[in-house]
């Protein structure tokens, strides 16, 4: 059973329909004709506009979009999830959705649909959920290292040459030694991880990437992940 999270710096949908070049990317990989795909903007208290956005895009590539609701009536979730070929997490507070999916049990179900290979994907809030711990602007007037579901091994930073603070927060954290390294991520970049192993950035705007960021002798050492473009 292969598994597959797309995780994506920033941009995409929710800023602007576009090219959709990473969703189709992220649909593809299902191999499936008309693959379901359902949307989680718990980060975003389920905002309206953006579950519109999500609609808007979706419907214009062959596939069957829905989305989960938790601050509405909510849908039997269990029965819902199972029937998904991907989830695509959105956006926003990072904390707050996590708070909100463990009172739901969502994370739980989340990993019983990972382990069985529905394909995890998500955007900024719902990029840096699938790791040990993510970096977060959830607080309103400073970055922090949130805990998070820990499907991946490590840290992870979104928007990270998009917000003028990420770069100094990490690399404050690696000199005190917080964090022993950092999987960065650019905005319009996505690290496509098959089975918690292979990471490959994926890159819809030339000249972004993903990168490992670890320090040696009080320098910042930033590697690239082996890309591709789409």
């Amino acid at each position: 059973m292969r598994k597959h999270i797309i995780a994506i710096g920033g941009g995409g949908f929710g800023r602007s329909i576009g090219s959709l070049k990473i969703e189709r990317y992220i649909l593809n990989i299902s191999k499936k004709k008309r693959p379901r795909i359902c949307f989680i903007p718990t980060a975003t208290g389920d905002s309206d506009s953006y579950k519109l956005n999500f609609y808007k895009a979706f419907s214009r590539i062959d596939c069957r979009p829905s989305h989960i609701d938790l601050f509405k009536r909510t849908i039997n979730l269990k029965k819902h999830i199972e029937k998904q070929d991907v989830i695509y997490v959105g956006g926003g507070n990072t904390k707050s959705m996590l708070g909100t999916w463990k009172e739901w049990n969502l994370d739980g179900l989340l990993k019983e649909a990972y382990n069985r290979g529905i394909i995890m994907s998500g955007v900024s809030a719902g990029a840096i959920c699938w790791f040990e711990r993510g970096i977060t602007d959830s607080w309103k007037n400073n970055l922090q290292i949130l805990d998070c579901l820990g499907f991946i091994k490590g840290t992870c930073c979104p928007h990270y040459d998009e917000e003028k603070a990420r770069i100094p927060f990490v690399k404050r954290m690696l000199e005190k030694s917080f964090i022993d390294h950092c999987i960065a991520l650019e905005g319009n970049c996505a690290l496509h991880i098959e089975n918690g192993k292979k990471f490959t950035s994926v890159s819809f705007e030339e000249g972004k990437n993903a990168y490992f960021v670890s320090r040696k002798d009080h320098k910042l050492i930033s590697k690239p992940y082996k890309k591709v473009e789409i």
